[in-house]
């Protein structure tokens, strides 16, 4: 099973979104479990009624969420870890520093990803493949339009996909040039007017359709 934690603030807006929609890009049966959780948020059932009006436009599902709180062992249990700013990766680290290899915001790990992902060194040499075509068919920024990140996904077993993926992309931050901090970061749209929530929801849509694919989405067990 491959985990994937999506870290807001209130776990209210962004990372909620994240989780639904990447759920709706996986096949049935896939071994990717999206969850969610805020660094500032506390249990409590249920849906914003904005985000799920949004979430549902795009084809998502709000039924039976639940938000929650940041815990160490959230980070720590996950194959990855994306906060939806710097600062929801930096809690995530500081939570579980042994986990900080796996921890990226959402649009900094695709930038990466999509960049040309390189070898991972693991007893052997491991490749996926180069994902530099979805590159070429993607702003990440605009998040309006997804290449096909097929290639990726064909290029290893399904079921240590996600696990090479997520190796050779922190690989890969020491030595890509670096952007702004504020490029990776999806902001909060937060007591914003609906279309801006909207929007954010469309960047997050564009951004995990192409996460799907970079980690196979393969059947589990």
């Amino acid at each position: 099973m491959t985990r994937v934690l999506f870290v807001c603030t209130g776990n209210v807006h962004r990372s909620v979104l994240a989780e639904r929609l990447l759920a709706t890009k996986l096949p049935p049966g896939s071994a990717v479990r999206p969850e969610s959780a805020g660094t500032e948020a506390w249990p409590r059932p249920g849906m914003d009624s904005s985000t799920r009006a949004v979430l549902e436009k795009l084809g998502g599902d709000g039924s039976g969420f639940e938000a929650r709180p940041l815990t160490a062992q959230l980070v720590a249990g996950a194959t990855l870890v994306l906060g939806l700013a710097g600062e929801h990766r930096e809690a995530a680290v500081r939570l579980a520093p042994a986990a900080m290899r796996r921890c990226f915001t959402l649009k900094e790990f695709v930038r990466l990803a999509v960049g040309g992902v390189g070898e991972v060194r693991d007893g052997e040499d491991s490749r996926v493949g180069d994902a530099s075509e979805v590159g070429d068919a993607i702003e990440v920024v605009d998040a309006t339009e997804v290449g096909d990140a097929s290639e990726v996904g064909d290029a290893t077993e399904v079921g240590d996909a996600a696990d090479v993926v997520v190796a050779a992309v922190a690989g890969r931050r020491g030595t890509a040039a670096p952007v702004p901090p504020a490029e990776d970061d999806i902001a909060d749209p937060w007591g914003r007017p609906h279309p801006v929530l909207y929007e954010c929801a469309r960047e997050i849509d564009g951004a995990v359709s192409t996460l799907a694919q970079l980690l196979g989405g393969g059947t589990g067990i």
